[in-house]
């Protein structure tokens, strides 16, 4: 969910986390992912992915894909050994744009919409999109202010005014105190 490794085209990102391994499973090389995507049954279908590791993206093939306790189970042709698999741990799991789970109407990546410019409504600048939380309920915007502190905003029709991710401006309103 964070935007803190992305290769920017067109300020649109070129490659999306889909989810972050955890743990190994088993002692063949399978792994254990923490979904970071609202489609977690979209590892059903993957083919490849990109590791992210220190040293750069590692592509891997997904040979075999399986759920327990909800969350995705991985195996990889090119991971065979539980020591292999070992090394995956905190790593995450990323996926080409065009690979991505498409997307309804007026739904976004986080990705695309980090770093985001923040105006109000009346054209003033507010801050930059440095996160967005989510709560179950509603997504809340962190926005940095850039006077030393966030702002927290609810992404709610009320708040959120406008989204241009290919510009990377968001409009709002904040709540009114109470």
């Amino acid at each position: 969910m964070s935007g803190s490794s992305w290769t920017s085209f067109s300020n649109m990102l070129t490659e999306l986390e889909i989810g972050v391994v955890i743990s190994t499973h088993g002692l063949k090389g399978e792994v254990n992912v923490f979904p970071l995507t609202d489609e977690a049954g979209r590892f059903r279908d993957l083919k490849t992915v990109l590791l992210r590791t220190p040293e750069g993206d590692r592509e891997l093939t997904v040979s075999a894909v399986r759920f327990f306790k909800g969350r995705p189970i991985l195996r990889f042709r090119e991971i065979t050994s539980i020591e292999e698999a070992e090394k995956l741990r905190r790593m995450t799991l990323l996926v080409k744009r065009d690979q991505a789970v498409p997307l309804k109407e007026n739904e976004f990546f986080i990705g695309d919409l980090i770093g985001s410019d923040v105006f109000l409504e009346d054209g003033s600048r507010y801050g930059t999109l440095t996160d967005v939380l989510r709560t179950g309920a509603n997504d809340v915007y962190a926005i940095d202010t850039g006077e030393g502190n966030l702002v927290y905003l609810p992404a709610i029709r009320d708040c959120v005014l406008s989204i241009a991710p290919e510009e990377k401006r968001i409009t709002v309103r904040p709540m009114k105190e109470i």
